[in-house]
């Protein structure tokens, strides 16, 4: 007879088997992009795979395409007044390939967005001609509630004598009688993104390069974690300094890795697991001019490291001291999905939204956060049912399911390459 599984055992094997749907998932979206692909290629070269035209004609075919996709074309609207608005933008990061559409895989929030526009006739022109910037581009399933992007869009007011000269430009800064954008753009969008509102800009307006300052926030589990020991090391990140040793290293683009961090503070919030013993959910707050690529993750990792007492707070000083190590220890970043952008802060930016557009909007994150609410009851009456306890005995996170890792200390851990090492053999290619 069949002995049954403990109930360790149990956990470990639902944990294995939401790993390997996470991966197939991923392989499934990567054929689903592929697949796209390929249908757009049928429709440019046929079946056979050979050109039906020439290189000019398959781009006017494919102009031709995305017309009939957006159902209409951008072009048309030129005669329409418009004016340059930023637009503050929510996202639930988890499915999306990043924010930004360069990204080799799809969906992004990006490309989510501008189907938006088109198909409010709200783009004027294409891309380029919108002037469109972004605040921060951040990465693959990291979620944001404060995302700033700016472009042009299409403008229901009428031109003034002030705006002639101006390419059909509105340089009012009222918005009586205007397009709500918030509502409008709202009502296309996928649950997971959404328009909090909007602020007329000024024309030299950038979302990039206007920002005074960005802020991040990071989630994570208090377990047995040492917080004390984590805020000493992170308030050693506050000031400026090279955080060379903290990021992700694009020596062929960033060549100064010097940023100023003016904010660190870690504190609980009032959500608590009541099958895990009360475990709290606690938030790093991080706020700083401009971060480096993946940044806040490497600060998190190390902060963890000191948090289970695998680190000093020291630690932070050496990393910091590039002149002494001037190469980066490897190790793994903290994962991407409790990370959110919080805020992006701007000069006399004042985002606003319409009483309807607001009732709206609330009334749609309730229902999200009601759906939300339901899977992890459903995932906690589960948890219960797999893992019957006795009245006298708790269950911690993960308890006598995790191995004990051996720690190998950061400093004597191979190392990545320097920041001159990388230029030389970027020079060397070139």
């Amino acid at each position: 007879m069949a002995t049954q599984p403990s109930d360790a055992e149990l956990i470990v094997s639902l944990r294995a088997r939401v790993k390997e749907l996470e991966t197939e998932n991923a392989k499934l979206l990567a054929q689903l992009a592929d697949c796209h692909s390929h249908e757009m290629e049928e429709k440019l070269h046929g079946p056979d795979g050979k050109d039906r035209e020439s290189k000019e004609g398959n781009k006017k075919l494919e102009k031709k395409m995305e017309k009939k996709e957006s159902g209409y074309d951008t072009r048309f609207m030129s005669h329409h007044s418009k004016r340059y608005v930023a637009l503050k933008v929510m996202y639930f990061g988890k499915r999306f390939y990043g924010f930004a559409s360069e990204a080799q895989m799809q969906p992004t929030v990006e490309s989510e967005l501008f189907k938006a526009f088109e198909k409010t006739r709200l783009l004027i022109g294409d891309r380029k001609e919108s002037q469109y910037s972004r605040c921060g581009r951040t990465d693959k399933g990291v979620s944001s509630v404060g995302q700033v992007i700016a472009l042009f869009l299409r403008s229901n007011l009428k031109l003034s004598a002030i705006n002639n000269g101006n390419s059909g430009v509105v340089l009012d800064e009222k918005h009586e009688g205007e397009i709500d954008y918030v509502r409008v753009i709202n009502r296309v969008l996928p649950n997971d993104i959404r328009i909090l509102g909007w602020c007329p800009a000024p024309v030299d307006f950038h979302a990039r390069f206007s920002c005074l300052s960005r802020e991040y926030k990071y989630f994570f589990w208090k377990e047995k974690l040492n917080i004390l020991a984590m805020e000493s090391a992170g308030n050693k990140l506050v000031g400026e300094h090279d955080f060379r040793n903290f990021c992700k290293m694009d020596a062929a683009n960033v060549h100064n890795y010097r940023r100023h961090i003016t904010l660190f503070e870690i504190s609980p919030t009032d959500v608590r697991l009541r099958l895990y013993n009360g475990n709290q959910l606690w938030v790093i707050k991080i706020k700083g001019s401009a971060f480096l690529w993946h940044q806040v993750r490497c600060m998190v990792a190390v902060l963890f490291m000191v948090g289970k007492g695998l680190e000093s707070p020291n630690v932070i000083d050496l990393l910091l001291d590039t002149t002494r190590i001037v190469r980066k220890p490897q190790y793994t970043m903290a994962s991407e999905v409790p990370l959110v952008l919080q805020c992006c802060e701007f000069d006399d930016i004042k985002f606003i939204c319409s009483s309807d557009a607001g009732d709206a909007l609330r009334l749609h994150l309730v229902n999200e956060c009601q759906i939300y609410q339901l899977q992890a009851t459903i995932f906690h009456e589960a948890l219960l049912n797999c893992l019957p306890l006795s009245n006298d005995q708790s269950l911690t996170p993960f308890q006598g399911t995790k191995k004990k890792v051996s720690h190998v200390p950061l400093m004597s851990r191979p190392t990545e390459p320097s920041y001159e090492e990388r230029r030389a053999k970027l020079n060397a290619i070139a």
